[in-house]
């Protein structure tokens, strides 16, 4: 059960990582943001760097957790 705690929080992690990118790209180089979370939420551009950092953070502790649970 705890290996698959760790793949759901390492998938979340990631998938908020690839939204808060493709937020803060679109903003940056595009004229308007790309993702799902542009549909549902005017996010400003540093709030999309905020996720992108937080689904980073949340993927390296899932990645990290998996390993520790291999050894």
């Amino acid at each position: 059960m705890n290996g698959l705690k760790n793949e759901v929080v390492l998938i979340i992690g990631w998938v908020a990582a690839i939204q808060g990118a493709l937020g803060a790209g679109g903003r940056i180089f595009g004229d308007k943001p790309w993702g799902l979370l542009q549909n549902w939420w005017d996010v400003p551009t540093v709030g999309y760097v905020a996720i992108l950092v937080l689904g980073a953070v949340i993927a390296s502790y899932g990645e990290m957790s998996r390993r520790r649970a291999k050894i």
